[in-house]
């Protein structure tokens, strides 16, 4: 009497593929309305419609792109995003360095509480914001010009947050030999703290940069000329313009749309790494 024996065949994946797997999938999930944009940005009014839709364009139509340029007033949108992005960058991490030293480095009755104060403002709404907000630019006389589009915005609670976390990582020894050599507090801001702290400011100028360069709601509100209009109130009314009582040309829509993602691009192109060290590093307290 003969023994069988019995073999079974048994498959493990391995922890990392699983992840890997996800990892793909949820990419996939996050870049695929990206491409369709971009697919349809490049595509005619045709093969918008056409049924079953294509990922690959046929023909490629970079014409879009320069029809969308040319049409409404997209170039001074684009002007005036650049501006007001630029310049609240720049005054948040002004007001944003030298509130965060304030609190990092600089011990007062009250410091604490003043500081959980501030962070107490990142729970409040935008939108509770918009009409105290308009009142008071309306006094100030300030609608429909660019200080009502950027002053606003010049100082922050998050970019606090995250240069004073940082700030706390500098050794203590390094201020303690600058006030010996004579260092005032600002120099030792302006000279120590700011040249060790890049990543940090790099993460805050980023972070302000895509904000305040997807505004759409304000840049409605306080603006009224077409030639004050940001690049993403200009989307809203290059899309009016082109219903005119009849289907929106999709194409020239998802082409100005592209069009605009290209700063944000480039901006995190280059700061990339400081943007994902500051992160890192702005929550360790050294």
């Amino acid at each position: 009497m003969g023994l069988t024996k019995k073999t079974s065949i048994s498959f493990k994946v391995k922890p990392g593929w699983v992840s890997f797997i996800l990892l793909a999938l949820g990419s996939l999930i996050i870049v695929m309305p990206l491409l369709w944009m971009l697919s349809t940005s490049l595509k005619s009014m045709t093969g918008v419609y056409k049924f079953p839709p294509g990922l690959i364009p046929r023909p490629i139509m970079w014409q879009n792109y320069i029809d969308a340029w040319n049409s409404a007033n997209f170039p001074r949108y684009f002007l005036n995003s650049t501006i007001v992005a630029v310049v609240v960058t720049l005054g948040e991490l002004t007001t944003s360095s030298l509130a965060a030293f304030a609190f990092a480095r600089m011990k007062f009755r009250g410091s604490n509480l003043l500081f959980l104060m501030v962070l107490g403002t990142l729970m409040i709404p935008k939108e509770i914001l918009l009409i105290p907000n308009y009142v008071i630019l309306k006094q100030l006389d300030w609608l429909n010009s660019y200080l009502a589009l950027t002053v606003p915005f010049m100082a922050g609670a998050f970019g606090i947050f995250i240069l004073r976390q940082h700030f706390l990582t500098i050794h203590q020894d390094l201020e303690d030999a600058a006030i010996m050599d004579g260092c005032s507090r600002l120099r030792f801001l302006l000279s120590i703290v700011i040249p060790n702290s890049k990543p940090a400011l790099a993460a805050v100028a980023v972070f302000s940069f895509i904000t305040n360069w997807n505004s759409y709601i304000w840049p409605l509100i306080v603006t009224r000329d077409d030639s004050l209009r940001t690049i993403q109130v200009g989307l809203s009314a290059f899309k009016d313009a082109e219903t005119s009582g009849a289907n929106t040309n999709w194409a020239l829509l998802m082409a100005a749309s592209v069009t605009t993602l290209v700063p944000v691009i480039i901006i995190y192109a280059f700061a990339q790494e400081w943007f994902t060290e500051g992160y890192i590093t702005s929550g360790i307290r050294g």
